[in-house]
């Protein structure tokens, strides 16, 4: 309080990765923002889906949003002008701004640990500012991941071809919606254990394919599969050649993962076409389930089928209706 003027004070959500990612951890920054009292800035500028710097990627593929149940939101370009007030939380943002361009992996990686351990303890902290950009999953309860899922909607060209799709290929049909994470060639880090024997990894896929379809079913059923591989989808596809996916562009074999700029604005919105689509699938099976691209299946999907993190031959089926469906 100063002159008996109340300070505002921030929470900035700054992630460059894919919209999984982004999307959760916005989640933590705004269940933070909200029970501290602070205002939220999303800041996706330099996303790895575009290749112009100062473009903020949210607006991009959401429309602009004021508030999130109580919680300002600032979420345009106005990020380029905006004046932050110190000091910072994590410390390493109060450097000048020069020597924060360039933030070293195991320093990202402890400041991810910082912010986590601030949210888990239901702290505030005496700074100003704080900046969440780190991958922050798991730092958040569902309730929060369901408000941003409730409260940010799509851009209308965006929605409006997940309708027309939901439409063509989805009404009248039990579907089994399939996402297999590969990286292509990327550093895929902690879902390596799945990948550790690609041929086991495959037979694995298509094992909770055919135990899927067995389940009981209300309609016939339609299996709509979603990975980042052109080799993982040929594979499928040649053991069930009556599988849909949705048109996009693909890198080369080995050639890295479908975020990148080189496919532009379209890249994302592929994603995202995929990954609410993958919502509105009866039955979802994740591969690997450390990914959160299927993270927002797995909160709205009426059933889910997962590999054991510990044992990820082992099929897991999760048969839990969500309460509270978010609508996309």
């Amino acid at each position: 309080m100063l002159g008996g003027v109340t300070k505002e004070r921030f929470v900035v959500s700054r992630r460059r990765t894919g919209l999984g990612d982004c999307l959760w951890s916005l989640a933590a920054a705004w269940q933070y923002a909200k029970r501290t009292g602070r205002t939220l800035v999303i800041d996706w500028r330099g996303s790895c889906y575009l290749d112009q710097p100062f473009t903020n990627a949210f607006r991009v593929f959401f429309e602009q949003v004021h508030d999130i149940a109580g919680v300002r939101v600032i979420c345009d370009d106005r990020v380029n002008s905006l004046s932050l007030p110190g000091p910072f939380f994590p410390t390493w943002w109060n450097r000048p701004s020069i020597d924060c361009v360039y933030r070293p992996d195991e320093q990202i990686f402890r400041e991810r640990d910082e912010l986590r351990q601030l949210f888990e303890t239901k702290d505030d902290t005496y700074a100003n500012t704080v900046v969440c950009d780190a991958c922050l999953m798991w730092a958040c309860d569902q309730e929060a991941e369901r408000q941003i899922f409730r409260s940010i909607k799509l851009r209308s060209e965006i929605q409006t071809r997940i309708d027309a799709i939901h439409r063509e290929q989805f009404e009248g049909c039990s579907v089994i919606g399939v996402h297999v994470r590969h990286g292509n060639g990327e550093d895929i880090m902690g879902h390596r254990p799945y990948w550790a024997d690609p041929e086991l990894a495959l037979r694995q896929v298509c094992t909770a394919i055919q135990k899927a379809k067995a389940l009981p079913h209300a309609k016939p059923t339609r299996v709509f599969l979603c990975t980042d591989s052109p080799k993982v989808l040929d594979q499928v596809l040649a053991r069930f050649p009556d599988i849909f996916t949705i048109s996009k562009r693909f890198q080369a074999d080995q050639a890295g993962p479908l975020h990148s700029a080189e496919f532009g604005a379209d890249g994302g919105s592929s994603a995202l076409i995929e990954m609410y689509l993958l919502g509105r699938c009866d039955t979802v099976i994740r591969f690997p389930p450390t990914s959160a691209f299927t993270r927002y299946a797995r909160l709205v999907a009426p059933r889910s089928i997962e590999f054991d993190l510990n044992d990820p031959t082992r099929l897991i089926l999760i048969d839990e209706p969500a309460k509270d469906y978010p609508v996309a």
